[in-house]
């Protein structure tokens, strides 16, 4: 459900960009914001990183990217990007042959480093491989690995160095009359990180990939990719974002669809709107979270759910949500459909009937978008 027509607060004005395409994925224009994970496996173990990439799609990712070290690797890349279900972006760094190896196995974009991907000549031979092989590329520079003669020029990793980068390789693949890329200026400090992105998206209409590099764990990498992507975002500026997780790149996608879905810019599954709890819950509410979490992760369909623990707040959260149960006394809560109380039941059925509720009415409302189709 969107307010946004009514609520004009709640808009967020993107930045304009031309659109790029990563294999069938557009990027950048008025393409949805794509979500983006890489995988952790050898690229060699074909079998347990097409794994990984299937259950990353499976989990929404749009696009996977692969790390590609080697000549091994770039073999393994032409099976991985044949049974891959989303665009594979091959991640180049230190030798060149590995950009035109990877273009050449199928890659639909090349990520190289600036820094340290060779002189101005290499880099040309990488541009005319993915010219030839219909393949973008990403300019991903990073401020762990800056050039020399920027880290001379600076003194240290700063804004200004790294969009310098940014604008020095744009030159090169544009001086090569090459347009199909985006760019990233990533580093792990956010405040970094946001000054760059904010300065290299004033100097360019190029699409912009979003990421707060090397965030750390589960719980903090998500504090700081929310705190350093969410503002970016809210801001306009961002067209792809990875979440860069010391965790399974299933959970990189999820914590991307959640900051999405927080500024309202991607809809997917279920929006779970719950209480912290209190002593005044009529159930174990963070419990009945936990299992419904786990119950419905094959929901694909934007939609939303409350659950809260007592009648402080829950009506008022039912009033806004597709599915919502409030709980109540004696052992039973209310069950509200479309915003509306509309029966009781007992907290020991309350998690399975939920499912049910939510089950038909993503039914109803995939119905509903297909007749409109």
């Amino acid at each position: 459900m969107s307010l946004n027509h009514v609520r004009p607060w709640r808009n967020i004005y993107r930045r304009k960009s031309r659109q790029v395409m990563v294999g069938n994925v557009a990027v950048g224009g008025d393409a949805p914001i794509a979500v983006q994970t890489m995988t952790n496996t050898l690229t060699t173990d074909v079998a347990a990183t097409v794994a990984q990439v299937q259950a990353a799609a499976e989990a929404g990712a749009d696009i996977v990217r692969v790390s590609v070290p080697d000549e091994a690797s770039s073999k393994a890349l032409k099976e991985i990007v044949r049974e891959s279900p989303v665009p594979i972006v091959a991640d180049i760094h230190f030798h060149y042959k590995r950009g035109i190896e990877a273009a050449e196995a199928g890659a639909a974009c090349l990520r190289i480093n600036p820094g340290n991907i060779g002189d101005e000549k290499r880099v040309k031979e990488v541009i005319r491989a993915a010219r030839d092989h219909d393949c973008s590329i990403r300019i991903g520079v990073n401020a762990g690995s800056l050039d020399k003669h920027l880290l001379e020029k600076y003194g240290e990793p700063c804004p200004e160095a790294m969009v310098e980068s940014g604008l020095e390789h744009i030159r090169i693949l544009e001086d090569n009359d090459f347009h199909n890329f985006k760019i990233s200026v990533k580093a792990s400090d956010v405040f970094l990180s946001a000054a760059a992105y904010q300065g290299i998206a004033e100097a360019t209409d190029a699409p912009i990939h979003l990421g707060i590099t090397e965030a750390g764990g589960l719980v903090s990498g998500t504090i700081k990719s929310a705190i350093g992507l969410g503002n970016l975002l809210w801001m306009g500026i961002g067209d792809t974002i990875r979440v860069s997780l010391s965790a399974d790149p299933v959970e990189e996608v999820k914590v991307g669809y959640e900051i999405l879905k927080s500024l309202g810019l991607r809809h997917r599954g279920v929006n779970i709107i719950s209480c912290p709890s209190c002593a005044r819950q009529g159930f174990d509410v963070i419990k009945t979270v936990e299992a419904l979490e786990q119950r419905l992760e094959h929901i694909k369909t934007p939609m939303s759910l409350s659950i809260i623990g007592c009648v402080v707040n829950g009506p008022g959260e039912a009033l806004m949500t597709d599915v919502g149960f409030t709980g109540g006394g004696a052992g039973s809560g209310m069950v509200y459909l479309a915003g509306k109380a509309s029966h009781k039941m007992s907290n020991d059925q309350m998690i399975d009937h939920i499912v049910e509720e939510v089950e038909k009415k993503a039914a109803e409302l995939d119905a509903a978008a297909e007749a409109v189709e």
